[in-house]
């Protein structure tokens, strides 16, 4: 257990040099790339070493240590200890030297600057005039002495930097060693006599140690005088630890009753932390006061403050962790959900591993391997190894449980049942393995496996607990409910973010160093280089930011056209548009390049990188770059806006919007159709309406045969010009088209107004036209077919009718208006001959 609160105060540490370290390293290396480009530019002959002083680094002091530090890191005799306080003492140096690397940067610019205004050097052979060259000479010289700081820096920086490594590969190599070193076997029974013995032999030697100090009157007399107040925070701690946590409840449930739904998970978890602090607390206290009296022995001492700490603080969190995740109360939101039999089971196994761990931790800092022998240690803590193992296993049972309820009923388990199953089976897995590498021996491989293992599962419980009070408070900050705000999106990138928090605490329990983590970190504060110069996260976020505020400047702009300046002149909407949309094309480019020059960064160098870019734009993203330079003259010249009704590809429909990519047409059926902009530079395209509003409206009609067509000629016209979108000039046509099968086939051809207005101008010239006729007698015929009948016997089942001698059909009567195109046909019921009409409606 020390070994996870000395991570734990790592990690405290760890972040707290990474929230500082950037800003404090960015000071520092303002100051002294102020400090040497002001000395660079006074005096720019001067000798590196003399630059080297100003920016504050002693090369002769670092040379003397960087020799010592080869010299120890070369001996296999070099303790771990040491070569720690010699690895964090090459980091410092390190990191100074990586902020000299920046020295005089402004001054080496602005000579780069000056040089290349000079033009190209003169190939060999050639001359330049006499004084061009004296001036390039002299800058040159400027230049290497404006460079000597950051040349001789990073020289520096190369050599810490690998001694570091080479250091962290030794202390890796150690680190490993130990994990597999196998000690005296804890079920080999010869062993178990050995750690009775050295047992009773820690027992003897704390006796007489506690018998030493009382026969001391003067130790005897200052325990005596606090004895009162030792009592007392005993009782208290005793107290608190066994009826603590009911008092906390009963208080909270108070709270819950009187307060809304949405108020409960906010003030459950707070509150419930005096669980934790409170015994803690008065277990602090106590510790310090016995420490105070002076009365106890360096053994007894390391029981009583470190080891009951530990014990205190192990046995406070894990109960605290174990009661939320596995709670009695049905009225929280569940972290694993379970039935209220296994989350009783699930706080038992937790309750049994907080006091497996507070009986270890007692032991852990007085019962070393060093006083009573490495075959004892082993056998006296394995029985709490096994017993964490095989709760482990129990809690991994629990997990699968839970995930099996979650994803119940769903094709594809979701994220939460996932994790929860790995986690299940790799618990199960471990609680199997570490007890097994234990019990032969490999003692320090299981505790590298049991105790990170359940300290896993308590970190994740808590950050699921953490992002469930931060559901809960989001839910009552914007009146909402709970589960709603699982799925908004400023609550779940806060939880997010407190999962990637979490990642450096799990390197450091499952055994990483400090000093890697922030190996680590430092790595990716360095950045990397782009030719010559170097690129940082700080210029990351420095990019973001300037694009950032470009951006917004942009829209900004396209805001107050769109809304305030464009309106009052007299451009079309297209051309509004497109102003528009190109003022945000260019805002963007300009913030992308003013961002990235920001930095420093020479965009000369990106030439191979572009010529790279090109080629793949020329093969794989060809379709993409047509579609984007078709949108751009789209933009310009416009023979396509938004508003207009065109055709293209067979789609007819209304111009929504056009972007850099694509055209959004709105189908007359409420669709949206995503045509890409190449189709409309390179195909057909209809437009209806982007040049003018006037078009021609066709309307057919079909007049009966024995129709007057002078009259339906004339009728036709007025109903054309009787419309008011019909334009007179030129008038309306209506043209006599010709014979059909069934018709005398005419057509209204008239320009309209407005040709938007297409449908409904034909709809009422059909009103009109059906009333008309109807009121001049004038007949729309349908489509009529002919029917002939060879054997209709065969449709009846009817023998034939005997034969009737022909008798020649009558001439048409006007009584029997028949044409002569129309025949008789037979009735076969009656066998005789019923006049009617040849032709059958087809609505028949």
């Amino acid at each position: 257990m020390t070994t996870v609160l000395h991570r734990l105060l790592s990690l405290i540490l760890l972040v707290s040099l990474l929230a500082g370290g950037p800003a404090l390293a960015q000071s520092r290396s303002w100051w002294l790339g102020g400090m040497v480009g002001g000395a660079a530019a006074a005096t720019p002959a001067e000798a590196p070493a003399a630059a080297a002083e100003d920016a504050g680094i002693d090369y002769r002091e670092w040379s003397t240590f960087a020799g010592q530090a080869e010299r120890a890191i070369a001996d296999p005799a070099t303790a771990s200890d040491r070569l720690e306080g010699l690895r964090a003492r090459l980091a410092d140096w390190r990191e100074r030297f990586l902020q000299a690397q920046s020295t005089n940067k402004p001054r080496i610019d602005t000579l780069r600057e000056q040089i290349a205004a000079l033009g190209a050097a003169p190939a060999e052979g050639a001359t330049e005039p006499a004084d061009i060259a004296q001036r390039r000479k002299e800058l040159n010289e400027q230049l290497a002495a404006a460079q000597a700081p950051a040349l001789a820096a990073e020289e520096a920086y190369r050599r810490a930097d690998g001694l570091i490594r080479e250091a962290d590969s030794i202390l890796r190599g150690r680190d490993a060693t130990k994990l597999i070193r196998r000690d005296p076997a804890p079920i080999n029974p010869a062993n178990w006599a050995t750690a009775a013995g050295a047992l009773s032999t820690f027992a003897m030697d704390l006796g007489a140690e506690l018998g030493a100090s009382w026969s001391n009157p003067a130790r005897r007399s200052a325990l005596v005088q606090a004895a009162p107040v030792l009592l007392a925070e005993l009782l208290i701690a005793a107290l608190l630890l066994w009826q603590g946590r009911r008092w906390i409840d009963r208080l909270i449930h108070r709270l819950q009753d009187r307060l809304p739904t949405g108020w409960w998970g906010v003030i459950e978890l707070p509150l419930s932390l005096a669980q934790v602090i409170l015994p803690v607390v008065a277990l602090f206290f106590l510790t310090s006061a016995l420490e105070g009296t002076g009365f106890l022995g360096p053994l007894a001492l390391g029981i009583a403050t470190d080891g009951v700490m530990t014990a205190g603080l192990a046995m406070s969190v894990v109960l605290w962790i174990g009661w939320h995740v596995f709670p009695a109360d049905d009225r929280l939101t569940q972290v694993v959900v379970l039935p209220a039999a296994r989350r009783a089971e699930g706080r038992l196994h937790v309750s049994l591993v907080a006091l497996a761990m507070a009986a270890e931790a007692l032991l852990t800092h007085s019962f070393t391997a060093r006083g009573y022998g490495a075959a004892a240690v082993s056998t006296v803590n394995f029985p709490a190894t096994a017993l964490i193992g095989v709760l482990l296993f129990r809690l991994g049972q629990l997990l699968q449980q839970s995930a099996a309820l979650e994803s119940d009923g769903q094709e594809t388990p979701g994220f939460r049942p996932l994790v929860l199953s790995i986690l299940g089976k790799a618990a199960m897995a471990i609680g199997v393995v570490g007890p097994v590498l234990g019990a032969v021996g490999y003692i320090a491989l299981a505790d590298a496996l049991v105790r990170p293992a359940v300290s896993t599962l308590g970190l994740l419980a808590v950050v699921a607990l953490l992002q469930r009070l931060i559901y809960d408070i989001y839910a009552v900050v914007t009146r909402g409910d709970a589960k709603l705000a699982r799925d908004a999106l400023i609550p779940v990138l806060i939880s997010f973010a407190l999962a990637l928090a979490a990642l450096p605490v799990l390197a450091l329990l499952w055994g990483m160093r400090s000093a890697d983590l922030l190996e680590y970190w430092t790595r990716f504060r360095e950045g990397f280089r782009l030719g010559d110069t170097r690129i940082s996260p700080t210029d990351f976020l420095m990019i973001g930011v300037i694009f950032g505020i470009g951006y917004g400047v942009t829209r900004l702009m396209q805001g107050a056209l769109r809304t305030t300046i464009l309106p009052k002149t007299s451009l079309d909407t297209g051309g509004k548009n497109a102003i528009v949309a190109g003022i945000g094309y260019v805002g963007i480019v300009l913030a992308a390049l003013a961002a990235i020059t920001s930095t420093g960064l020479d965009l000369s160098n990106l030439a191979i990188v572009a010529g790279a870019l090109s080629v793949g734009i020329g093969f794989g993203l060809q379709n993409i770059v047509s579609n984007f330079v078709s949108g751009i003259i789209l933009l310009i010249e416009r023979p396509v806006a938004e508003g207009d009704w065109i055709e293209v590809g067979g789609v007819q429909g209304i111009v929504r919007g056009i972007s850099v990519r694509s055209t959004k047409v709105e189908t007359f059926d409420r669709t949206t159709v995503i045509v890409p902009n190449a189709d409309l530079i390179s195909g057909r395209v209809t437009n209806w309406t982007g040049f003018s509003l006037n078009g021609r409206l066709i309307v057919p009609v079909g007049v009966a045969y024995g129709s007057d067509t002078r009259k339906v000629e004339r009728i036709l016209r007025q109903i054309a010009e009787a419309q008011p979108m019909v334009v007179l000039n030129p008038p309306p046509a209506v043209p006599f088209m010709g014979f059909g099968a069934d018709s005398l086939n005419f057509e209204i051809r008239a320009i309209l107004r407005d040709v938007n207005f297409s449908l409904s101008v034909r709809s009422e010239i059909n009103h009109q036209i059906a009333r008309r006729f109807a009121e001049e007698g004038i007949e729309v015929p349908f489509p009529q077919r002919d029917v002939w009948l060879r054997n209709p016997e065969a449709l009846t089942g009817h023998p034939p009718p005997p034969a009737r001698p022909t008798v020649a059909p009558e001439p048409p009567s006007t009584d029997n208006r028949l044409r002569d195109d129309e025949t008789m046909r037979e009735d076969p019921e009656d066998g005789g001959h019923t006049p009617g009409y040849g032709r059958e409606d087809e609505r028949n």
